[in-house]
């Protein structure tokens, strides 16, 4: 059997968000979207806001000319999509689509970010092979 060698040991990671309107976008993950701070840095408009996103983070920061890359997209578990979607259009999200439960079972709602960056809110059901694996 041939050993698998790690060449570079991960401790953490995070996405790096360049808003083209930091101050808009913050306000748009932090109270629509409503994600939990984990630290803030820096002074000023460019300041930077990392936000917990789960098993990972978001680092809201710096300012870019033009949005994000047109092909980003965030995928984000949530424990009830027909709740987040209630509770996001109350807020003014760009709801793109309402949730609907996928073919491959997962309940998906798209929303999109000030810069169009495209969201995924996924329910993973009860009985979906990610929550659940008969025989273990």
């Amino acid at each position: 059997m041939r050993r698998v060698t790690t060449m570079v040991h991960v401790l953490s990671s995070r996405v790096l968000l360049r808003p083209t309107d930091p101050e808009r976008s913050r306000t748009f993950y932090g109270r629509t979207l409503g994600l939990e701070v984990s630290r803030e840095f820096g002074t000023g408009p460019e300041r930077g806001t990392v936000y917990f996103l789960g098993g990972g983070f978001l680092e809201v920061s710096g300012r870019s000319e033009t949005p994000p890359a047109p092909g980003l997209q965030l995928w984000m578990q949530v424990a009830d999509a027909a709740a987040a979607h209630k509770k996001l259009s109350q807020r003014g999200a760009q709801v793109l689509r309402p949730p609907l439960q996928e073919p491959w079972g997962l309940v998906e709602m798209w929303i999109s970010d000030p810069d169009d960056v495209k969201i995924v809110l996924v329910e993973v059901p009860v009985d979906h092979p990610l929550r659940y694996r008969p025989g273990l």
